[in-house]
């Protein structure tokens, strides 16, 4: 009787579970039938009684972007216009005539032309003005719809007004568009006599192959290589496979890359190097900084919990969530956040906490204190939840003022036309010095331009006086705070000799970006660049380099 008895509680349990768990199903696609029910009964209504005419298109897609974006940036909508970003960010591929522009005041600037693109064979070049496209001045134009414009089908016509400021003429173009592929690799060389660099700036299809043919082509050229840097900084991420695909490259096979975790178990997977790799052995540094993220964060995190290599430069930014694109009635896409990606010690990276926000709707760090250890191959103590900590920190260089001011007014940009204008012949890359005279050029093309900045310490006695003013003492220190404001009142030319190094470094890349594009200006700035001088130091360095690798970075 005592056994028929457990059974029958135990069979009523289960029948009263069964319930509650059909009452919770229920209850959940009732909530989601009432809520799409609600929503369609505001957008007809909308749509019939709003007092001006609604555009039923838009007025759906702001709808469906507010519901993306209350979940996290990364969780995104895409319409049937929007598709073609949406294939550049994956392939780096579009149609058009390979250019970026920006506008100043009714002027379209044009500020980069890629190499081997229309624009580029067509003879235009970086500062020339965009007068008009297919016959309709820029003028009238917003600067969307002259990017529109200048993208389209491959082998497709426009004609292009170009002026040519320093030659004072209008020069007409007919350009075919074509189809323009931005390599992640953009610079490949040495950054020292022993130590390759390779410069990787987003992780889109075929990359991984870019990479290994840089690498073969560096050991090719340079049989007596001793270290390779692999520069991630900047890099905010692409293809979780290209991710995967790049670390096998120095990982070897069977090891553990990443592994991603989700709500829907087809998202719970190991990645593992299945290929053999290219080099295994060589010393390896991977350069990062706060705009480092996603699939470089995945890369690098491969590499410090493996211990394969090094990391240096600035903590990145913090991103360990994995995205997945589904495809929409109607030629459209959202692309989903599925899961969390952890590296092979076990950690997550993600360092804000999209799923718990504050009471007013603002999104929160996750605190250190929250922040949890683990173990790399070796045994070294690293953490989960604020991105990837370097092994060698190299803490950031901010630009002086003045120096600033002129790439934000763009007259490093302006000079460096006229030089190039000016100096038709091209210098040998990687070797260019500004001179002197050239410098004092500077100064008087300077003088006859009108722009003004701050010091930091006029703008933090300007913050001083709002207090001051806030707070009611500022009668009592007014002549104190005018004596010293005259005080600090800096002088433009003098500022100029001051920062003459940081601005003629500057002023160097700029100008040799005139004459070999992109990798003018990478390799021009690679001597100076301090966070790749100490990444060299410690390729260079074996018992260093072997240091960092066996230490626990707490």
């Amino acid at each position: 009787m005592m056994r028929r008895f457990r059974y029958r509680v135990i069979a009523g349990l289960a029948v009263l579970l069964l319930g509650t768990l059909a009452f919770k199903t229920t209850d959940k696609y009732f909530e989601i039938a009432k809520s799409l029910d609600i929503m369609a009964a505001v957008y007809r209504d909308l749509n019939l009684f709003y007092v001006d005419s609604v555009d039923a298109g838009r007025l759906m897609q702001t709808g469906i972007e507010a519901m993306t974006q209350s979940l996290d940036p990364y969780t995104y909508y895409f319409s049937e216009n929007d598709l073609g970003d949406l294939n550049f960010q994956t392939t780096g591929k579009y149609g058009g005539v390979g250019t970026a522009i920006r506008k100043a005041g009714d002027t379209v600037v044009i500020t980069d032309v890629y190499a081997d693109a229309p624009f580029d064979k067509a003879g235009i070049r970086p500062g020339d003005i965009l007068v008009s496209l297919n016959g309709i001045p820029t003028t009238q134009m917003s600067l969307d719809a002259i990017s529109n414009l200048l993208k389209g089908d491959p082998g497709s016509s426009l004609e292009v007004v170009i002026r040519h400021p320093m030659k004072n003429r209008t020069s007409r173009y007919h350009i075919k568009r074509k189809e323009i592929d931005i390599h992640g690799v953009t610079y490949t060389g040495m950054a020292d006599s022993t130590t390759g660099y390779i410069k990787l700036i987003q992780f889109t299809e075929g990359v991984s192959a870019e990479v290994a043919r840089a690498i073969v082509e560096l050991k090719k050229a340079h049989p007596d290589l001793k270290g390779l840097i692999l520069d991630l900084r900047g890099n905010p991420g692409g293809l979780l496979n290209e991710a995967v695909k790049t670390a096998n490259l120095f990982i070897p096979t069977g090891d553990t890359i990443l592994s991603t975790h989700g709500r829907v178990s087809d998202w719970n997977r190991v990645y593992q190097a299945t290929a053999r790799p290219v080099d295994s052995q060589i010393p390896l540094a991977v350069l990062t900084d706060s705009h480092s993220a996603s699939a470089s964060e995945i890369v690098a995190g491969a590499i410090q919990d493996l211990d394969r290599g090094i990391i240096v430069g600035q903590r990145s930014f913090g991103k360990g969530l994995v995205q997945t694109t589904r495809s929409l009635p109607y030629h459209t896409k959202v692309k989903i956040t599925t899961a969390k990606y952890y590296t092979p010690s076990g950690r997550c990276i993600q360092a804000i906490d999209y799923a718990h926000r504050s009471d007013d709707g603002s999104i929160t760090y996750i605190p250190d204190s929250l922040k949890k250890d683990f173990y790399t191959k070796k045994g070294r103590r690293v953490k989960d939840g604020g991105g990837i900590e370097p092994d060698q920190l190299v803490p950031r260089e901010y630009l002086s003022n003045i120096s600033s001011s002129l790439v934000s007014h763009h007259l490093i940009f302006d000079f460096a036309t006229r030089y190039f204008y000016s100096h038709p012949a091209p210098p040998e890359l990687g070797s260019f010095h500004l001179s002197a005279e050239d410098f004092e050029a500077f100064i008087r093309f300077i003088n006859t331009q009108h722009f003004s900045y701050q010091t930091r310490a006029e703008m933090a006695l300007e913050r001083f006086r709002g207090v001051a003013l806030q707070e009611g003492y500022f009668d009592d220190i007014d002549s104190s705070y005018h004596q010293l404001q005259k005080q600090l009142k800096h002088n433009k030319e003098q500022d100029l000799r001051k920062h003459r190094a940081e601005i003629s470094r500057l002023l160097e890349s700029e100008i040799m970006s005139r004459y070999y594009n992109q990798n003018g200006r990478i390799a021009q700035a690679l001597p100076t660049d301090n966070v790749v001088r100490v990444a060299s130091r410690l390729l260079e360095n074996p018992q260093g380099y072997r240091e960092l690798l066996d230490q626990d970075p707490e």
